[in-house]
């Protein structure tokens, strides 16, 4: 078997910069508990790692981030790298709480990108997944918004003259950004676009686009990361036949490849890196010390 690295790999910036204010939180408050609302990036070995630091993660999915911000008595709440409602986290300042904001700057800047156009009277068109923690926190700055998931929810929209801005979450695929863009130049040719896939996305998306000759692609990342999500399926919008999502190298034990298989092996923009480097250190020796996710080795990670 040949088998590759796709790079970029390890964290992402915006995951970089959320683990630090997580980690200076826990210095700056050591005698205060620490709260995340939400995953703070979509990991789980993250989130266990920081749970062995005693730093709690808040995630229900059957509760709102107003009612999860609502059970804290005191302590430091942490919003996460996807951004955060104005309201929730107005919420958690009158309740006396001490607030970390870890919103990626990314994100931060497509906020600004909307307000500046809703302040000019635009409608804005977000491009981004229902449910999603950052499409969420986009669409909670104003009524305005119109979450776009695909070219039907274009073809459901009134027909309109007035001034429209589309834009995106930060994590989308750039080939199907693209489709709902030119889908909706057709429908309102006035939109301007102010596309906001960020740039770690999209040099990992364009290195699994470009790979050549690979018969095999595997995916390391959370089952909830939507970076990770993109990345399998330009692999398979790229030709490769045999594309696998998988969160360790545990994930390999039963899978069978050819003896001449090419291997590509990326990782999510939040998959911490030791994860990649043990599912490439498998395929290449099959040595079950790296089935292990040894947790200390992960919290070092952080």
């Amino acid at each position: 078997m040949q088998i590759c690295e796709v790079k970029p790999s390890g964290y992402c910036k915006g995951v970089g910069y959320a683990l630090a204010m997580v980690k200076k939180a826990v210095r700056d408050y050591p005698d205060q508990p620490v709260y995340i609302v939400g995953m703070l990036v979509h990991n789980r070995y993250i989130v266990e790692a920081l749970k062995s630091r005693n730093v709690i993660t808040l995630d229900d999915s059957h509760k709102s981030k107003m009612e999860l911000v609502g059970s804290i008595e005191s302590g430091v709440v942490v919003f996460t790298a996807h951004g955060i409602a104005d309201d929730v986290k107005q919420r958690a300042l009158d309740k006396g709480l001490t607030v970390v904001d870890a919103t990626c700057e990314f994100v931060r800047k497509t906020h600004q990108i909307i307000r500046d156009f809703l302040n000019r009277g635009y409608q804005i068109l977000y491009i981004g997944k229902n449910h999603h923690p950052e499409s969420e926190a986009a669409l909670s700055i104003d009524d305005r918004i119109t979450l776009i998931t695909d070219i039907n929810d274009v073809d459901r929209l009134n027909d309109t003259s007035g001034k429209i801005l589309v834009t995106t979450q930060t994590t989308m695929s750039i080939n199907d950004t693209a489709d709902i863009i030119d889908h909706i130049k057709k429908r309102f040719p006035q939109a301007e676009i102010a596309e906001e896939i960020c740039d770690a996305t999209r040099r990992r998306q364009n290195a699994v686009r470009n790979l050549k000759d690979i018969d095999v692609l595997i995916v390391v990342g959370d089952p909830k990361s939507n970076n990770t999500l993109q990345l399998a399926r330009m692999g398979s919008s790229a030709g490769i036949k045999k594309v696998l999502r998988i969160e360790t190298a545990r994930d390999l034990v039963n899978t069978e490849f050819n003896e001449n298989d090419r291997i590509a092996v990326a990782s999510g923009a939040s998959t911490p890196k030791v994860l990649l480097d043990n599912v490439i250190s498998y395929l290449q020796s099959h040595d079950p010390v790296y089935l292990q996710t040894d947790l200390e080795t992960i919290v070092s990670f952080l």
